[in-house]
């Protein structure tokens, strides 16, 4: 038997398979159980490429051993201590699914190889429209991130708004953001050949929300500049901070211009799911195109990222074009072929992800999550406010906190407080005990958390609050 033969083996598979369940079923329990202690165990790039160089230079051998050492050398987002970016630790049943879909390997371009992803996709984007509060017309796909997802609406802005995908222009075309917004929207209106000076950045509040008493403002300086605006984006929330926009102002303010209204909720839009928090999105259900990531709080692995169109035939406008071998009439609204609507061809079958996870859990689960993160974020707020050597940046509206290390005494040293929280996130991450980020909010670095795993209690935010006590004091020399 050659070793391609021997490579397609189903006892080999099964052999493999049961292993690596083995394998990532004990790294559950010892993550859970926080008997690994290490939540990141990091090592500088070149460190960490020597390694791996070492092991590709051994040769074929032992697949159970990488398997091992990858689980070793990862970040452990199951932790309870991981409050780094805003990735979630997906749900054991998602890592079942991605083992049948990786198996199957079934693209989506055509509904021929997606039999099964085009009918649950089209569930799940209808069960989205539904709670964002859109009507029958709408229409929705699935694609790779959010960034992606945002660059396929700001063109689908356009296809609505101008001619440029079939004659081109020398028009000067804008879009209105906040200055807090994800950078993928200033990227993708970058990519559409906006430029910098079309790309309006409406200032913020204290609460880093985009000022919508602004918005006419900035909207008359972009006309009378002779720049033509098709779209304002809100966000829901920010990335920084968690802050959700006011998009019923938004939404009035677009319909006013009769502009596309788009929503960036890729990571805070799943509060459609929380009758306690979905009044953090009120006016959503005017926007034009929304955008919502499963992988951030609806648990399931990366990328895979829901565009929700308020009327199906937007979703059909924005890549129509000829491709023969793939289906007859490129002008048929075809929900079953998605390559229609989409900039990827072959796609990975992420519905099927997405859709293990209400067969095994149901819709309410998505609902506990988001409630609970949400409300943990509120706990670990009055818990920065508790202690006298901490500041809070804002009250957090989502899952993500923002604070830094505040002592009243003088730092040793030329140290500035912004120097301290940096260095303070550079020992923990150089520890490893927890993973945290930074940001920089007003020329003021602060430490910031992202609550992503529902397994995080309270007694692990004071840990993390004792952390930076102590790591601070050892820094400042107290």
């Amino acid at each position: 038997m050659t070793i391609l033969q021997q490579a397609f083996s189903p006892d080999a598979f099964r052999q493999n398979a049961h292993n690596l369940v083995d394998l990532l079923a004990d790294y559950l329990e010892s993550a859970q159980n926080q008997t690994i202690t290490s939540v990141i165990p990091y090592q500088e790039p070149d460190e960490s490429l020597a390694f791996w160089q070492a092991d590709y230079e051994q040769g074929a051998g032992n697949v159970e051993d990488f398997f091992k050492k990858t689980i070793e050398k990862s970040t452990h987002l199951h932790h309870p201590r991981y409050m780094g970016h805003q990735v979630t630790p997906p749900l054991p049943i998602t890592a079942v699914a991605s083992m049948l879909s990786g198996l199957l390997n079934n693209g989506m371009a055509v509904y021929e190889m997606g039999l099964v992803s085009n009918p649950l996709e089209r569930i799940l984007s209808e069960l989205l429209a539904k709670k964002i509060g859109f009507d029958e017309n709408s229409s929705g796909l699935l694609t790779s991130g959010g960034t992606l997802a945002n660059l396929t609406a700001l063109l689908a802005a356009r296809a609505a708004k101008t001619d440029v995908w079939e004659e081109g222009t020398s028009e000067k075309l804008a879009v209105m953001v906040s200055e807090e917004a994800h950078y993928c929207i200033d990227r993708a209106a970058r990519i559409m050949g906006i430029g910098s000076e079309g790309i309006i950045k409406v200032p913020t509040n204290e609460k880093l929300q985009i000022r919508t008493d602004l918005l006419e403002k900035y909207y008359n300086e972009a006309t009378e500049k002779g720049f033509r605006v098709i779209c304002i984006v809100g966000s829901a929330c920010s990335t920084s901070t968690g802050s959700y926009d006011d998009l019923a102002e938004i939404g009035h303010f677009a319909h006013k211009h009769q502009i596309w209204f788009h929503v960036d909720g890729a990571h805070g839009g799943a509060v459609i799911f929380s009758e306690k928090y979905k009044h953090k999105v009120n006016g959503i259900a005017q926007a034009n195109s929304v955008v919502i990531d499963w992988h951030k709080m609806l648990m399931t692995p990366a990328l895979a990222t829901a565009l929700i169109f308020k009327r199906d035939e937007d979703a059909f406008k924005t890549f129509q074009q000829k491709a023969q071998y793939l289906w007859a009439n490129q002008h048929s609204k075809d929900w079953f072929n998605s390559g229609k609507r989409t900039f990827e061809c072959t796609k990975l079958m992420m519905s099927l992800k997405i859709y293990s996870i209400l067969k095994a859990h149901g819709e309410q689960i998505f609902t506990e999550n988001v409630e609970y993160l949400h409300g943990l974020a509120e706990k670990f707020a009055n818990l920065v406010k508790a202690r006298q050597n901490f500041e809070l940046a804002i009250e957090p509206e989502s899952n993500i906190v923002c604070f830094r290390a505040a002592p009243p005494a003088p730092i040793r040293g030329a140290l500035t407080q912004n120097d301290l929280n940096s260095a303070i996130r550079k020992q923990i991450l150089q520890e490893g005990n927890f993973y945290i980020v930074q940001t920089t909010l007003k020329e003021n670095v602060y430490l910031r958390v992202s609550l992503m795993n529902p397994l995080t209690t309270e007694t692990d935010l004071n840990a993390l609050l004792d952390e930076i006590e102590r790591i601070g004091n050892q820094i400042s020399g107290k």
